[in-house]
């Protein structure tokens, strides 16, 4: 098996640490507000990796962390503390808000068939172990005490910037050097912040009352895990600069050699080609989704479309195909469950065994899942129906985690549901059906829009327009 390594920036085979088990650190949410569909594609990432390691024989170890500390607004300490002012605005204590996203973020990750790693790991559950990481890097001289915290010195570790490749004189000479006129450099970093009397959460320290900064949790929550030296940390491309920079430092400086022998990142969504952000509106949750009627799987077979290194673009016309593709993906594989046996008792060993071995092929390929999911559809609409072909795709699906063994179920609740519906929405429908008798394309269009985002599918077919929905959860 091949996967990409951001450090050396070439696929490299997987030689785990320890023989038939890889251990994992994946950065979780910082849970102030709810996950967006851009930080779920990473989660779905983070999924089909360790999907594909469990299919490949291996026994996993994996740790993700709740950020439930908060950290600034900018990933580089500038700001305000995301999860204080998120508390602040909803009139609730930062733990409230913690727990509340929290419960939240896990329920969005179920809804998309995304596993919960072996182990989860709270910040504020870890403060002795990152207090303890913080004093062993100040007593050899890595770190140093300013008024409002103790920082990093980037200049004392020779080897920062060779995650994201940048050069260190160029990100000093060009970092804002008002931020703090304490520290030695712009660009170092704060393992522990002092803690105004004001600030909520603050927990006691050698240096007074204060907070982690938030680069030191996922050093000191992957250390106590899984030891000093593990297989891979994975994380969204937007970790590479600096958060995931400043972690190489602190854990190295720390040990004198690395602390992780793979990094895997996953590239940003896009949405109608452009940013996503809250200014913008268009930070889209998986209850955005459900609200227009979309299944939250159909956004998962959306991203399996797109390798995890490659930008995707998410646009409402996009996501309808999806559903659509997603819907004849899992009738395909039921026309399959529904053939029983071919008439000899079983479909040619060999045609088995190739679509076996491609898809093998492809998820060991760095995680080529566009490819083992074409893969998949060729499975689907393959000539012959059988059964020994459904039980291939249920086989694919450890992978694809897109409810193959829950097709009928799932067909069973978009069939028609006129008899259900509320009279309003009926004459709706009645009025669309006489503006596309009367070739009205436009207010047809209209209609089917509006309803669409009442959660209602209209879908023309020769037998007369079929309504139905699809299930919320």
């Amino acid at each position: 098996m091949k996967i990409y390594n951001t450090l050396s920036r070439q696929k490299e085979e997987l030689k785990p640490i320890r023989e038939g088990e890889v251990s994992i650190y994946s950065c979780g949410p910082t849970v102030y507000n709810y996950a967006h569909i851009g930080n779920l594609r990473t989660y779905i990432f983070m999924d089909i990796l360790r999907r594909v390691l469990k299919y490949k024989g291996y026994k996993l170890k994996h740790v993700m962390n709740i950020t439930d500390v908060g950290h600034l607004v900018s990933d580089a300490d500038e700001g305000e503390d995301k999860l204080v002012k998120s508390a602040r605005e909803q009139k609730k204590t930062p733990w409230e808000i913690a727990e509340y996203y929290t419960k939240v973020f896990f329920e969005d990750i179920a809804s998309l068939n995304i596993e919960k790693p072996e182990i989860i790991a709270k910040a504020t559950e870890h403060i002795d172990e990152m207090i303890k990481f913080v004093e062993a890097l100040v007593e050899k001289g890595y770190g140093y005490e300013i008024s409002d915290g103790i920082y990093f010195d980037i200049s004392k570790f020779k080897g920062y910037g060779k995650l994201s490749r940048i050069n260190l004189e160029e990100q000093i000479a060009g970092a804002r050097v008002d931020v703090n006129k304490e520290k030695r450099h712009p660009a170092d970093f704060a393992l522990w912040k002092k803690a105004p009397k004001e600030h909520i959460m603050q927990w006691p320290s050698p240096w007074g009352m204060g907070y982690p900064g938030w680069h030191i949790e996922c050093s000191a929550m992957g250390m106590k895990y899984l030891g000093d030296f593990f297989d891979i940390h994975t994380g969204g491309v937007d970790h590479i600069p600096i958060h995931h920079e400043n972690e190489i430092a602190q854990s190295e400086a720390l040990l004198g050699r690395p602390a992780v022998k793979y990094w895997m990142h996953g590239e940003f969504l896009l949405v109608d080609n452009g940013k996503m952000s809250k200014s913008l509106g268009n930070t889209y949750t998986i209850s955005d989704l459900r609200a227009k009627g979309f299944d939250p799987l159909a956004y998962r077979y959306f991203c399996l479309n797109a390798h995890y290194r490659n930008k995707l673009n998410f646009t409402w016309d996009a996501m309808k195909a999806a559903q659509t593709s997603y819907d004849r993906f899992l009738e395909g594989a039921l026309a399959h469950k529904n053939a029983g046996k071919t008439e000899d008792g079983k479909i040619a060993p060999e045609v088995i065994a190739d679509f076996d071995k491609e898809f093998d092929e492809a998820v060991s390929d760095d995680l080529n899942i566009p490819k083992a999911l074409g893969i998949a559809w060729n499975v689907v609409r393959y000539e012959v129906k059988s059964a020994e072909l459904y039980e291939l795709l249920l086989k694919f699906d450890k992978v694809l985690g897109l409810d193959i063994d829950k097709a009928e179920e799932k067909i069973k609740k978009k069939e028609n549901i006129m008899e259900e519906l509320d009279p309003e929405i009926k004459k709706m429908i009645e009025e669309r059906q006489k503006a596309r008798k009367e070739k009205n394309w436009k207010v047809a269009d209209e209609i089917r829009d509006k309803l669409r985002e009442m959660g209602i599918i209209l879908e023309d077919t020769p037998q007369g327009v079929k309504v139905s929905y699809v299930d919320r959860k």
